[in-house]
């Protein structure tokens, strides 16, 4: 049986991946009213929104999901039937220097978020009740050169905010065996395409190729990963959100994978030509740094589940999704400057009199 919200929470939909859900998921489901929260942190920026933040049914919350009146207070107000949980710390390096606000952020808010919904669920507000866990197949640890993660695969963590993310995953474990609360888990493996923080992989290389900055790969560059587009993501989600079983858990990957050094020599040599420079002229920009502490060498999602079950598999090849991603940075240089000089943080403080 399909399961039809009427009225969804999504949290950390400000970000990268929870914007593009938004913007996917109000296309495919207009009369659902939308409820974002956020409490607008260095990676949430409302222009990812332009475009539906004036739709009848969508309202964006400023707070954190650790604030459990907020919370309480959203649930009941506009009767949610479904929470979709994508708000976390999500850069690994930064969980290296400061692992606190990964804990607090991703384990003790996802416990409160948790903790409300089953209050919610518990009273019959609403007649069917779904919470979506948005994971991340670091849980897993790392492979070798062969094998992949599968929904099996044992958590086993390596680095802060992988570890935060798997207490997460199993506090919304627990919470189904527990009180039989109907809870989902996702795992994805890296994402990429618009709106993405110019702090990550693919447009920090992006920007910092068009600025003619030097292009740091970690190690030796042979780190393999497996690649999304954040359109597919969205798209699996809302699919797993409609058609799973409660207590499932599945693996969502773009059958994607590339060694970092081949993906920075890729974009380099679009970008050689987007910019009308010399053939291997941003190649020369690239600069081999000490490998972070913990890192995993490969990442592999087996996602066969998802495709088995509920008929989903990614629409978007790298070389496809790489292509337009790189000509969408290009033609949204405002909103690329916005971010990298902080200006973008000046709408909250006008709005809103500063981040609580």
């Amino acid at each position: 049986m399909t399961f039809s919200p009427s009225s969804i929470l999504v949290t950390g939909g400000a970000g990268f991946i929870g914007s593009n859900f938004i913007h996917a998921f109000i296309a495919n489901n207009p009369d659902c009213r939308v409820t974002n929260l956020d409490c607008l942190t260095y990676a949430g920026n409302l222009a990812n929104l332009k475009g539906v933040e004036h739709h009848p049914h969508y309202r964006f919350v400023l707070g954190d999901i650790g604030d459990a009146a907020l919370v309480a207070t959203i649930l009941a107000g506009e009767k949610i039937d479904a929470v979709v949980h994508f708000a976390a710390e999500s850069h690994v390096d930064r969980s290296i220097t400061g692992p606190e606000i990964f804990v607090r952020t991703n384990v003790l808010g996802t416990q409160t978020l948790l903790e409300e919904s089953r209050k919610h669920w518990q009273a019959g507000a609403v007649a069917d009740f779904r919470f979506l866990q948005i994971s991340t197949d670091e849980v897993y640890g790392s492979l070798g050169e062969s094998g992949y993660f599968t929904e099996e695969t044992p958590l086993a963590p390596n680095s802060p905010y992988s570890a935060s993310k798997a207490g997460a995953d199993l506090l919304v474990r627990a919470y189904h065996e527990t009180y039989g609360m109907p809870t989902l888990n996702t795992r994805c493996s890296n994402n990429y395409g618009p709106y993405h923080f110019p702090e990550k992989l693919i447009p920090l290389l992006i920007h910092n190729i068009i600025n003619q900055k030097s292009l740091p790969v970690y190690g030796d560059g042979r780190n393999v990963r497996d690649w999304l587009h954040v359109r597919d993501h969205a798209a699996a989600v809302e699919t797993v959100l409609k058609a799973a079983a409660s207590g499932s858990v599945y693996n969502i990957g773009g059958n994607n994978e590339w060694r970092n050094i081949d993906i920075v020599n890729l974009v380099c040599d679009l970008l050689d030509s987007r910019l009308g420079r010399a053939a291997g002229e941003n190649r020369k920009l690239i600069t081999f740094v000490t490998d972070r502490p913990g890192h995993d060498r490969r990442y592999a999602i087996d996602a066969s589940r998802l495709k088995r079950d509920l008929g989903w598999e990614p629409a978007y090849t790298f070389e496809r999704g790489i292509a337009e991603t790189i000509d969408w940075y290009l033609a949204n240089q405002e909103w690329v400057g916005e971010v990298t000089s902080g200006s973008y943080r000046e709408y909250y403080a006008q709005q809103y009199g500063g981040r609580p």
